[in-house]
Order: structure tokens, then C-alpha cells, then sequence
């Protein structure tokens, strides 16, 4: 038991006790002045107020010792997310320059350092884009999205990214025709790639993951990322857009900041759409859904 989990068991045993004096109190006083209506108005009205008092203040102290049990969390995965690749550079360019290499050495050794380097600037970037999500810009610059296209463009990308072949992620756009929304290309970029490598990385083994646009209505377009991964509890389907939450199927330690999904829905909902998940339990797959409004075609 960490040192947090105790204190919010000594603070939670601390409004339990204070609540029952409090309760107990106001039973006296009604006992003694039952016949004195102001007196007795007043004094119930005081102990509820002080009892209110002390259930919010112990639910502040939890909720704020939880945040800070997240905002930890946050802090070691950055700093592994951050470690590991600038570990792995030095020791391959410490290599280089200890000993001569052979070229299809030297050639691998540099693929192996720009993935390292892409790794880092992919964390850097999720740490921005959570900033900006925390202060809730608005998005001033609105450009015409082929969401179809985009989504084509994001598989392609993912699909290099983490060596998969062309069965693994499929794309299914035959309802698309149409996908077109105002908003800022990037952000709906980042918005998908999240998405889709949340869906390997939560994939056991064998990934299968599919990604469907399509125009459900003529003001919206919908996009659905599905995956056969461990899925998601019932609890854990709202709680898993809030910042630095991260879900661990059990039995697994996926790597993550905890950030991905709190910038998706963060960029959806700025661009005046919703997200939301679905799963029928742990070990059965998941399906994280996103609506946007449609426009015209430019």
C-alpha cells in the first residue's frame, strides 16, 4: 500500500468520524431544545452545513491526492518515453565512434536512431498538444478536410510505423463520398493516428484493426476505429478521455503517457464533434467512434 492509498484512508476515516460527532451533536440538540422552534431550526440548519462542509473538503483532499497520484504516473512514463530513445542514440553513436562498422552495420545502426528520434519527437509533440488542449483554444483557422483521404494517408503511415502488412489495417471508405468537414488538417490527423496506434498497441499478437468513414447523415460524418485487443471495461469507457487516465488490461504493461485520448477528445470536441468508446467487455475488442459536422464539398 503506497503511501497516498493511506492517506486518503486516514482522511476518508477522518470525515466518517467527524460526520458521526456531527450527527450525534445535532441529536442532542434537538433533544434539548425540540420545543424551542428557532433555536432548533437553526442548530439543524448549522450542523447540516457543517456536515456538507466536511463531506466536500474530504472529497477535494481524495480527489486532488488521486490527481497527484495520476500527474506522478504521467511524470515516470514521460521520463521513460523520454530515457529510452536517448539512451538507445548514445549507445549506437558511442558504437560509431569507438569502432569501425560495417556499412550494412552503420546502416541499420541509423534506421534504429531515427526511430529513436521519431519516438522522441512524437512524445514531445503529445506533451504540446495536451497543453494546448488544457488551455482550450479556439480553433480560429478552419480549412476544408477530406476526412476520406486523410484517413487513407494516417493508415498508409501507421501501417510503416509499426511494420505491420496490408491485412493487419484496412481501410473502408465505400460510404465516404462526401467526407468532407472544416477544420484543421494536423490536429484531425493527430486525432486519427492516436486512435489507430492505440488499437495495435492494445491488440494481443495478432493485430486486426479496421477504420471506416463514412456520411451516417447529411450534416455528419462518422469515423470508427475497431480493434480485437483486450478491450474495455464498462467502468473504464468515459473515464479513459480524462487526462493522464490510463487503463492496463490485466496482466499487461502497455507504455503510454496517458494523454492520447484526452487530446483526441479534446480536438474533437474543438471542432464541434463528439468521441466516444464501445466495448462488450475485456478481451473482446473495442470501437472508438468520432462525429463530426459535414460540409458541403469546396
Amino acid at each position: 500500500m503506497t503511501r497516498r492509498n493511506t492517506a486518503t484512508i486516514v482522511f476518508v476515516s477522518l470525515c466518517v468520524v467527524l460526520v458521526a460527532a456531527a450527527v450525534t451533536l445535532n441529536v442532542g440538540w434537538i433533544y434539548l431544545h425540540g420545543r424551542r422552534v428557532l433555536p432548533l431550526v437553526l442548530g439543524v440548519l448549522a450542523f447540516a452545513l457543517i456536515i456538507a462542509g466536511i463531506i466536500v473538503y474530504t472529497v477535494f483532499l481524495v480527489r486532488e491526492l488521486h490527481r497527484n497520484d495520476q500527474q506522478d504516473a504521467f511524470l515516470n512514463a514521460v521520463t521513460h518515453e523520454l530515457k529510452t530513445p536517448i539512451a538507445s542514440i548514445r549507445l549506437y553513436l558511442q558504437t560509431l565512434q569507438a569502432r569501425e562498422v560495417s556499412e550494412a552495420q552503420r546502416a541499420d545502426f541509423y534506421r534504429i536512431m531515427l526511430a529513436d528520434a521519431d519516438r522522441l519527437q512524437q512524445t514531445v509533440e503529445l506533451v504540446l498538444k495536451a497543453g494546448a488542449a488544457g488551455q482550450r483554444l479556439a480553433l480560429h483557422e478552419r480549412h476544408p478536410v477530406d476526412l476520406a483521404a486523410l484517413a487513407a494517408e494516417v493508415l498508409d503511415v501507421a501501417r510503416l510505423r509499426h511494420h505491420l502488412g496490408p491485412d493487419a489495417m484496412t481501410l473502408d471508405t465505400r460510404a465516404a463520398e462526401g467526407a468532407w468537414v472544416e477544420g484543421d488538417a494536423e490536429d484531425l490527423r493527430s486525432v486519427l493516428s492516436n486512435l489507430l496506434d492505440n488499437a495495435v498497441k492494445y491488440s494481443r499478437g495478432l493485430v486486426r484493426v479496421t477504420l471506416d468513414v463514412d456520411v451516417p447523415e447529411s450534416d455528419r460524418v462518422r469515423i470508427r476505429v475497431s480493434d480485437q485487443g483486450v478491450g474495455i471495461p464498462q467502468s473504464q469507457l468515459k473515464r479513459i478521455f480524462r487526462r493522464f487516465h490510463r487503463f492496463q488490461w490485466r496482466g499487461s504493461k502497455v507504455k503510454g503517457t496517458g494523454l492520447g485520448l484526452y487530446i483526441v477528445r479534446s480536438i474533437v470536441r474543438r471542432h464541434g464533434g463528439r468521441v466516444f468508446a464501445a466495448s462488450e467487455g475485456e478481451g473482446r475488442g473495442s470501437t472508438f467512434t468520432i462525429e463530426l459536422p459535414r460540409m458541403g464539398r469546396p
